[in-house]
């Protein structure tokens, strides 16, 4: 009786351990009773009838990655270029991921490639190479509209690489180098462009400059001139004044300055020299003092001593004119 006992226990306690399970983090267990789907356990303890349930798909509800292997893509202009891809996926109804279709992942690639060769395909070699955003959108969208029926939400689809032909290679790199080798030229011409604008603007202003101070000589040259020649107009209305209240006397002395300065002149040149002075020109020169006197007295001007006349040598007749050695 106690044998029968400890069995009966023993048993329960196998049943209950053989129905209890444990679901970890990240997955949902899918229950079958009988065959028949019932429920999706989420993470946590859970309790299953034994021998009449059981666990039938681990799925992982996790986002997942898929890597997609290298296409060979013939393009809309027939250039064979090599694609690489990726898929980024994850399962939001487990019971659909679990039975609407028998391998997900395989179901993913295939259907990836498919599509990936259909968008391909209808574009030229340049706009596979420049529109991958674009091709990215159009993979994405119809993926994912395809696999709403297996619970899996398509997240992202990304082109890791595209390899043209190795002959377009070369000529793409050729034309990048002719682009840039062109871009390179027309900045050079906008420097020099840049640089001719700026050193005409240079010599405008310098030319501007240049000319407001001609400008500014010539104002003033034409002042200097202007007040020269109102002081010999001053000194000739002094000098015509002196004439007319001393007569023919203040006339004779300046006529005999004149005289007085063209023979310093002529005293100051270095070669060998004969003056000659006419009877008349002796005479006049001799009376300049006085009649300088004269003309101070008639100009309001303070008298001085009079000058000592120069040594000259008169005639007593008016016969030829007499030479003087210099």
């Amino acid at each position: 009786m106690n044998g029968l006992l400890i069995l009966l226990v023993v048993l329960v306690i196998v049943y209950l351990v053989t129905g209890i399970r444990v679901v970890r983090q990240g997955y949902v267990y899918t229950v079958e009773r009988l065959g028949k789907f019932t429920l999706a356990a989420s993470p946590g303890l859970h309790f299953i009838v034994p021998f009449v349930d059981r666990v039938g798909r681990k799925i992982n509800m996790m986002e997942q990655v898929l890597d997609i292997p290298g296409q060979e893509i013939i393009t809309r202009d027939n250039a064979m270029v090599g694609v690489d891809a990726v898929v980024f996926f994850q399962v939001l109804d487990p019971g659909k991921a679990a039975y609407e279709v028998a391998n997900l992942t395989v179901a993913l690639m295939q259907l990836t490639t498919t599509n990936l060769r259909t968008v391909m395909g209808s574009m030229d070699l340049d706009e596979t190479l420049s529109k991958r955003d674009e091709i990215n959108a159009r993979l994405l969208a119809v993926i994912d509209h395809a696999t709403s029926p297996w619970g899996v939400k398509i997240t992202r689809i990304e082109i890791k690489d595209i390899r043209p032909p190795l002959d377009i290679s070369n000529a793409m790199a050729r034309q990048m180098k002719a682009e840039r080798e062109k871009r390179a030229q027309i900045l050079e011409a906008e420097g020099e462009k840049q640089a001719e604008i700026l050193r005409a603007e240079g010599e405008k202003q310098s030319n501007i400059l240049e000319a407001e101070g001609r400008r500014e000589a010539a104002f003033r040259n034409a002042e200097a001139r202007e007040r020269e020649a109102e002081a010999e107009a001053k000194a000739t209305l002094v000098v015509s004044e002196a004439i007319a209240s001393s007569g023919t006397q203040a006339l004779n002395y300046f006529v005999a300055q004149k005289y007085v300065e063209a023979v310093q002149k002529f005293a100051t040149s270095p070669n060998a020299k004969t003056i000659l002075f006419p009877v008349e020109a002796t005479q006049l020169i001799g009376s300049l003092g006085g009649i300088g006197e004269l003309v101070k007295e008639a100009v309001g001007a303070p008298p001085a001593a009079s000058p000592q006349p120069p040594r000259t040598t008169v005639p007593r007749t008016a016969a030829p004119p007499r030479q003087t050695e210099g």
